[in-house]
């Protein structure tokens, strides 16, 4: 028993060790082509091995350095997706259809695929400080290196195996893969097509159209986008080569046609989200590529050296270093900050965080007040909010009848404005305090002293905000005070440039009293038409808006306070059957929350503020329970609205159904036809002072050209416990979760 208990941990390492190294491999292979797509990387894989040894060889060298990572202790995360393998398999390869096979051989890919790997490691320290990738330049340096002292190795014999290759096919797949090699070679098609396939090929260290072909299609299953950039790029380079009078053989196709397959997807789709602008560039550059190809042939040829992938890695490094340089963000041409590694991922990823997390990094400003008030004056107001000015809000309250006074309004009192708290929109320091100046007779303005009692709020070294027209003799705060969002720190008054009681409220990016206004949206308020609310995220109140802030329920904001450790378990009916899941909050080294499913492994990641709980990436299989839940709790507020409704739009990539993305893939760059609304509804409280339960809708719907397309409904029931209940139904799903425990 005592042994048993000693062995099972190792047990565990081992299996986990295993795991990591199969995944490393498996990725080194796919990362040749900027990928971690499984089937891609096995038909990758696969056939490399249509040269047997060349494919051996380029195995033990990624094994090696694989298992050289996880000897070392090197970043887990970096090793499972390839990104210090990929380099070895391409010098395993190289080295393998060049020489004869033998036990030196060997050995040398073992010592290349290890100098390979600490090139790896040594360039992401280098040059990965500025953002950069090192491509394939270890791979370069690597085989260059062992090319040149080959010389001196006696003992290595030069390949000859091109000359047998049909004994070869026969080893490996017998006469049927014999006879589809030959149907394939002798199938008449344009030269041009020919030579894509066979750059296609030669990435890998082949030269047959068997292999292009596999390779073309795993390219096409992969991404749409890079399948078409790998076109657009080589029949780019082809016409170029024709237009210029070059002479290009067969070979050089062979040799050299790959560099603008690989820029064309780097530029036009991995490392640049994938965008007209993109596109354009991409364009622009591979004729340098192809200029540079040629001039750089004709130097490396005098040391008996092929360029490889050279020009490729010069081109790419070359401009995403100058990109580094831009003076502002561009949304045009953006590069990828978190790969996905594919291109349809980052690009439908970025068009949804940009809208939805564009104002992500803003400080955050609400209302200065409790309750419900009404703009009188927006920004470019009719009266006063001019020029440098006209970024501004006024704000009053009216009653059920639309008047702002009761009686006949002859004295600030009758104003249901006048009077009421004014708090602090968002933590900070006050920086500047104006008090003392007497209230105005209504009808009248203070044009000396304009802005009347005021506070100057510094939220960071850029926002400040201010609060004028304040009553005398109301402001709790001085200069240099620390306040916090809801802090009450005046009334509203009549003074200044005021003739009836309302507050003035605008964002400025200096501390002075006279400071030009900015256009800065408040981040999250609820505006009000004909009774029914609606959440407005990073947005800006419009004239005669009646707007508040999020008033939190306990009930609501302890439902969804999920706490790193907790487990939530849910009993589940589908299609008549019972089942249970369980998830984990946890959090990850970039202390992200996310909820984890044990049983998938999928997680879903969120963020809980102030005034909302919403989801912000989900990972994982889409057939887990988590991602129904995911789906239906998307966004939320911590309040209860009767009729509020919050929109939202979903990640492309999660919501559609793969054909139909596998079609919409090819012009994704460029034009969106397809779309994936979220929209909550409040339903019903059970008691608006001590609430119980409160009942909430959701739905996911998918539109083609602004028409709804498909929908999924959620009820969704929130109890003492935290999210009690949720019943998915559409069409073709009926599923019902049933809350078991949450501790």
């Amino acid at each position: 028993m005592d042994e048993e208990k000693k062995i099972a941990p190792i047990l565990i390492r081992v299996k986990s060790n295993l795991g990591d190294l199969v995944n490393a491999i498996l990725n080194s292979y796919s990362q040749i082509f900027f990928s971690t797509h499984k089937p891609f990387a096995l038909l990758i894989f696969l056939v490399t091995f249509i040269d047997f040894f060349t494919g051996l060889y380029g195995f033990i060298a990624v094994l090696t350095s694989s298992i050289c990572g996880i000897l070392l202790g090197y970043d887990r995360t970096i090793l499972k997706k390839g990104l210090l393998g990929f380099n070895s398999v391409l010098v395993g390869l190289g080295l393998g259809v060049y020489f004869t096979p033998s036990v030196f051989l060997l050995g040398i890919v073992v010592l290349a695929s290890l100098f390979t790997f600490f090139i790896s490691v040594s360039l992401q320290g280098v040059i990965g400080k500025y953002g950069l990738p090192f491509l394939s330049v270890p791979f370069i340096i690597a085989l260059w290196s062992f090319m040149l002292a080959s010389n001196s190795f006696n003992v290595l014999g030069l390949n000859d195996r091109g000359i047998y290759t049909f004994n070869e096919l026969y080893s490996l797949g017998g006469s049927a893969l014999v006879k589809a090699y030959e149907i394939i070679n002798s199938v008449k098609i344009p030269e041009a097509l020919r030579a894509y396939l066979a750059s296609l090929s030669a990435i890998v260290f082949q030269d047959n159209l068997l292999t292009g072909i596999i390779l073309a299609f795993g390219l096409l299953l992969f991404s749409r986008i890079a399948f078409s950039l790998s076109l657009i790029g080589f029949f780019l380079a082809y016409t170029f080569y024709a237009f210029i009078g070059a002479e290009v053989t067969h070979l050089d196709y062979l040799y050299f046609g790959f560099n603008y397959i690989l820029t064309s997807i780097a530029l036009g789709g991995f490392f640049l989200i994938p965008s007209r602008y993109a596109y354009f560039w991409m364009i622009l550059l591979i004729p340098l590529v192809a200029v540079l190809t040629i001039s750089l042939n004709s130097i490396f040829i005098i040391f008996k050296l092929s360029i490889y992938s050279l020009p490729f890695n010069l081109i790419v490094l070359l401009f995403l270093y100058t990109l580094k340089f831009r003076e502002k963000y561009s949304y045009q041409l953006s590069e990828v900050y978190y790969q996905h590694n594919a291109p349809e991922k980052n690009l439908y990823i970025f068009l949804n965080n940009k809208e939805r997390f564009r104002y992500k990094l803003f400080t955050p400003i609400k209302l200065p007040f409790f309750g419900k008030w009404i703009v009188s004056q927006a920004h470019n107001g009719k009266h006063t909010h001019k020029g440098l000015y006209r970024h501004a809000w006024d704000f009053v309250i009216i009653n059920t009848e639309g008047n702002q006074f009761k009686n006949t309004g002859d004295y600030p009192e009758d104003y249901y404005c006048y009077n009421k708290p004014v708090i602090a929109p968002e933590k900070g320091i006050v920086e500047e305090v104006i008090e003392g100046i007497e209230e105005n007779i209504i009808g009248q303005s203070n044009l000396k002293d304009n802005w009347g009692n005021s506070i100057i709020i510094k939220h960071n070294n850029n926002i400040y905000s201010k609060l004028s027209h304040l009553k005398k003799g109301t402001i709790k705060v001085k200069k240099g005070d620390e306040v916090q969002f809801g802090q009450i720190i005046a009334n509203c008054g009549n003074s200044g440039r005021s003739p009836y009681p309302h507050l003035h409220f605008q964002v400025q990016p200096f501390p002075y009293i006279g400071s030009a206004t900015i256009d800065y949206p408040l981040s999250n308020y609820i505006a009000y038409n004909n009774g029914k609310g609606i959440l407005n995220t990073h947005s800006k109140p419009k004239v005669e808006e009646t707007v508040s802030n999020i008033e939190s329920v306990n009930l609501m904001v302890n439902a969804i306070n999920l706490i790193p450790g907790q487990i939530l378990q849910y009993e589940v009916i589908l299609s008549n059957k019972q089942l249970t899941t369980e998830w984990e909050v946890m959090v990850n080294e970039y202390n992200q929350s996310y909820l984890f499913c044990k049983k998938t492994g999928a997680k879903a990641f969120f963020e809980n503020d102030n005034n909302l709980f919403y989801f912000t990436h989900y990972e994982g299989n889409r057939t887990s329970f988590l991602f129904y839940f995911y789906l239906a709790l998307f966004k939320t507020q911590k309040g209860y609205y009767e009729q509020l409704e919050i929109k939202d739009n979903f990640p492309l990539y999660l919501t559609y159904p793969g054909w139909i993305l596998w079609i919409h893939d090819f012009i994704s760059p460029f034009i969106l036809l397809i779309k994936s609304k979220y929209r909550l509804k409040c339903l019903s409280i059970n008691d608006p002072v001590s609430p119980s339960e409160i009942k909430l809708a959701s739905e996911l719907s998918n539109y083609f050209l602004k028409k709804k397309i498909g929908t999924l409904y959620f009820d969704i029931t929130i109890g003492l416990n935290g999210v009690q209940a949720i019943i998915v139904t559409s069409k073709q799903k009926n599923i019902a979760f049933r809350q078991i425990t949450s501790n």
